[in-house]
């Protein structure tokens, strides 16, 4: 049975995020700068309202000191202790260039990525918060940001330029770059009915499963666009799976059920599905000989989603994409292979009835779980032992 966790906020919740330490605390973050800490059986141990207002975007405990809980709001990012919400312990002003939307520690807690809407994603060295590498490739808003688990020096990132790519640290250009929009091209996407909805594939959310080598990307085109990652970092297969009627805000994988294969999604069709991936092909390669077409080269997409409206106008300068392009570039190319859609469905769907900001999977009180957060200001709690 769902249940409600009510009263930690007066405005709509944005994010979740859950501690990995013994106490298996959880923090949610909401409009106008709220920050609210809650035990695993919904009772709130701490309420704070951050200074200057600003919707707090991203929370993330970190996972080498469960007294260490990073938000951000506005271009800002604030370290609380939460057993102790009094006010920040520190404050990385200017962490983002622009309005911060999303944060990733790497598992070691050593490194703090900040994705803005400018695009750019800046890696913070811990403790301290100094600015250790600026990344300036995508050429719309960087929603999304995830380490590789297993490589603390390998980071996804993911915007609404329609564009996934993966970085090494140790350089300022992707190791490669896959374009959405031109892989929807290539499959025929574009050929649809007169008068036919088309959502491009902005991407809204970037996971990746606990073997470092699978992840996902839910898009506004209503799917979760998967990829593996082989040797040498390279991109070995994309494929996708139709997962929601409307945009696809949330994808998590969950790393406490039976394999690392499991993902948990959300959408703007109020839709909270779970999926068992392990026999996708994508996933595994032995299914591939069934369903692999080779994808043909791929020329660099130039299009660029009208960036999200702002409080105030920006204007900016185009960038200058031919100008920034750097020899070696590792544009995906005609070797990766590409995989037909999942046809099979979720293994659990639940119908939540509004639109998804956030997916959260946590265990509370020895129970599979995954907590949503929509339009209001309640959490709701999901049993995911229905399998």
């Amino acid at each position: 049975m769902a249940k409600q966790w009510s009263e930690g906020h007066s405005t709509a919740i944005l994010c979740v995020g859950a501690s990995s330490g013994p106490e298996g605390l959880l923090a949610s973050g909401s409009e106008g700068g709220e920050v609210t800490v809650w035990s695993q059986e919904g009772t709130i141990i701490g309420r704070l309202t951050l200074p200057g207002e600003e919707d707090s975007t991203g929370v993330v405990f970190s996972p080498a000191a469960p007294s260490q809980l990073y938000v951000s709001h506005g271009d800002t990012v604030s370290v609380l202790d939460p057993r102790n919400l009094k006010g920040p312990v520190e404050e990385f002003q200017g962490a983002g260039e622009e309005e911060i939307n999303a944060l990733a520690l790497n598992e070691t807690g050593s490194s703090l990525a900040v994705a803005d809407d400018s695009g750019a994603v800046r890696v913070l060295e811990l403790p301290g918060g100094k600015v250790f590498r600026t990344l300036r490739r995508h050429t719309n808003i960087c929603s999304s940001v995830a380490f590789r688990p297993h490589r603390p020096n390998n980071l996804l990132s993911a915007g609404l330029d329609m564009q996934v790519m993966l970085w090494g640290l140790q350089k300022t250009r992707p190791l490669w770059t896959l374009n959405l929009q031109d892989v929807a091209e290539e499959e025929g996407d574009h050929q649809q009915r007169p008068g036919q909805l088309f959502n491009p594939p902005l991407v809204h959310c970037v996971s990746v499963a606990s073997c470092g080598n699978i992840l996902g990307c839910a898009a506004e085109d209503g799917r979760v666009h998967l990829m593996r990652i082989g040797s040498g970092s390279k991109l070995e297969q994309q494929g996708a799976v139709k997962a929601h009627s409307q945009g696809a805000s949330q994808a998590h994988f969950v790393n406490f059920l039976p394999h690392p294969y499991w993902l948990v999604t959300g959408g703007n069709d109020g839709q909270v599905a779970l999926w068992d991936l392990s026999k996708h092909p994508v996933v595994t390669p032995e299914a591939k000989a069934k369903t692999r077409v080779t994808a043909a080269p791929r020329r660099k997409g130039k299009s660029k989603a009208k960036r999200k409206e702002q409080s105030q106008d920006k204007a900016k300068s185009p960038p200058k994409a031919e100008a920034e392009k750097e020899e070696g570039e590792d544009e995906v190319a005609a070797g990766s292979e590409e995989v037909m859609e999942e046809k099979s469905g979720p293994k659990l769907n639940i119908s939540h009835g509004d639109k998804v900001n956030w997916l959260c999977p946590a265990v509370l009180k020895g129970e599979p779980s995954v907590v949503v957060a929509d339009q209001s200001s309640s959490l709701t709690v999901y049993p995911l032992n229905q399998l």
